[in-house]
């Protein structure tokens, strides 16, 4: 009996050996080299993974910035303070940039925006874009007001105010989620400096738009020819402020006729 018993435990032990060995040897065919900086990077984001940067999630991102082949301030959550450490671990200048908030160019809400008819079915701007007459407001390029936007900002940045999405761009981190999302591509991302902005979208000469909308852009040119800086454009019956010509006077503002555009 005793014999067996040492027979046992031999054999257990022997198991023991063998697994040891192999998976000492797998232990070494299958190391991959952890890299530091990648590391260092990792936890120097946010950690959101929002997918802001263009990459899919934090680890993404900062594998691609320890390869080289994305830059230290790529992440738009963490924005000038991250880009500084980040800069620090890969040992370059960090670029300057002026942080961006997103805008939704639009005021046609329920107070101004004219109706077809009334909608019944998904609350998904998305869904709505597609029914008939591109959804139930007049003007097809205006905000439709549900809110997809909303479901995808983390930061409870973005919320449906009187019909329209408004952007509280305090806590606007610039991730773009919005600005993808639009179906009426509505969001884009100005300096968060920027004074005054268009606050309509439509591509309709100005008697459409004033059937169709109480606060749309007419593209009557008066800002454009009001403005001593040259900064404004009427384009495709819109008007455009170029951000970076804008002095800020407010010239623009006072003289568009359907307050169209406003102070950010």
């Amino acid at each position: 009996m005793t014999t067996g018993i040492l027979l046992s435990v031999a054999a257990v032990a022997g198991v023991g050996l063998i697994v040891g060995i192999l998976l000492g040897i797998a232990s070494r065919t299958l190391h991959v080299d952890v890299d530091e900086k990648e590391t260092a990077i990792l936890e120097a984001l946010p950690g959101n993974n929002c997918g802001g940067c263009g990459y899919p999630g934090c680890s993404g991102l900062a594998n691609a910035i320890a390869a080289g082949t994305a830059p230290v301030g790529q992440c738009p959550v963490g924005g000038e303070a991250v880009a500084k450490v980040i800069a620090g671990i890969m040992g370059v200048e960090a670029e300057s940039g002026e942080r961006k908030v997103a805008y939704v160019h639009c005021n046609g809400n329920c107070d101004a925006a004219g109706m077809k008819y009334e909608y019944n079915g998904a609350d998904d701007c998305r869904m709505i874009s597609q029914a008939p007459g591109s959804g139930p407001k007049i003007c097809e390029y205006g905000c439709i007001g549900s809110g997809t936007c909303v479901s995808v900002c983390q930061f409870d940045a973005i919320h449906i105010e009187n019909g329209v999405a408004v952007v509280d761009k305090d806590a606007c981190k610039a991730c773009g989620k919005c600005v993808e999302i639009c179906p009426r591509k509505l969001i884009d991302l100005i300096p968060v400096s920027a004074a005054y902005a268009v606050r309509c979208s439509s591509g309709d000469k100005g008697p459409v738009v004033m059937k169709a909308c109480k606060n749309g852009c007419i593209g009557c040119g008066l800002c454009a020819r009001n403005c001593p800086a040259q900064a404004i454009t009427v384009e495709n019956n819109i008007a455009v402020i170029d951000q970076e010509k804008c002095t800020h006077c407010g010239l623009c503002a006072s003289k568009c006729p359907k307050k169209a555009i406003a102070e950010v």
